[in-house]
């Protein structure tokens, strides 16, 4: 009796010690993805703030030398406001227009009947299979013939039609009940008052989730801007940043200006953060 309790025993604690191993597992492995995401950030901000003798570790670790001239000096430049200005009107147009189109086209697909309607939906979504590097150059003939190149036309059209936000919104707007849209138009509301007064306040923890993601492909993009912007008031702060190493400025402040840009996206993300958490909250109690 007494070596069987005995063998209860080391079994239970064996069990305890593989739930206490998984449960320190997971924060641990947490921890050391964010250190390795953070360092990066950390070494940019250091030096930017590090005189020009600080350029490099260790150096540029010295709090007792930090300084704003890196700062200073590239707000100074001409071109800087000028590319703040063409990220900030490619970023937020595109989101405004990227969220109305989207959520508009994932009310008619999620709730609307019309005939074509799933083959429609389904052919729009395969284009999500197609990277954008195969398609730069047929984007770029048809921009050209349109006479938008240079222009903040042909820098956000092009990306407007966005089949991950239509899916993202169909298949949100899907799990609505279809009672609400009955009433309504029982009640006599027209299609357009439906979709203003019930289906936008209803998504409106996933439109800021897809805002959050938009506006952070359009501020971080790189290669559609490149392209398109030919002059140097066309670019933006992506472009106009890389064009900084060929010009023999110092590091110190070319990672200034990089700290910079990551202002608006954090601005972004802790505005929006709320309605990031119920978005998912919403999505895990209707799964």
């Amino acid at each position: 009796m007494a070596q069987v309790l005995e063998a209860g025993s080391v079994v239970d604690t064996q069990t305890v010690g593989r739930r206490t191993a998984a449960r320190l597992t997971l924060p641990t492995l947490l921890t050391l993805t964010a250190i390795v995401t953070i360092v990066p950030f950390a070494a940019m901000v250091l030096v930017a703030f590090a005189p020009p003798s600080g350029q490099t570790f260790p150096g540029a670790l010295n709090p007792a030398h930090f300084t704003l001239e890196n700062f200073r000096n590239v707000l100074s430049s001409s071109d800087i406001p000028r590319w703040t200005v063409n990220s900030l009107l490619y970023s937020l147009v595109s989101v405004a227009c990227v969220l109305l189109f989207a959520s508009m086209a994932g009310y008619a697909f999620a709730k609307k009947k019309f005939p074509g309607r799933e083959i429609m939906f389904w052919a729009f979504l395969a284009t999500l299979m197609v990277p954008f590097q195969a398609t730069l150059i047929p984007t770029y003939i048809l921009v050209a013939n349109l006479n938008w190149v240079d222009s903040y036309w042909g820098l956000i059209v092009p990306t407007l039609a966005n089949s991950q936000a239509v899916f993202l919104m169909r298949q949100f707007i899907l799990q609505l009940p279809d009672e609400l849209f009955e009433a309504a138009e029982i009640d006599g509301a027209g299609e357009w008052r439906i979709f203003t007064m019930i289906v936008m306040p209803l998504i409106r923890p996933v439109l800021a989730t897809l805002g959050i993601f938009v506006f952070l492909w359009h501020w971080n993009d790189f290669l559609w801007p490149l392209v398109i912007g030919q002059s140097g008031k066309m670019q933006t702060l992506t472009v106009g940043l890389a064009t900084l190493q060929g010009q023999a400025v110092p590091i110190n402040q070319i990672m200034a200006g990089a700290t910079i840009t990551v202002v608006p996206s954090l601005l972004v993300f802790g505005l929006l953060q709320r309605y990031l958490t119920d978005s998912i909250a919403m999505s895990g109690l209707k799964a």
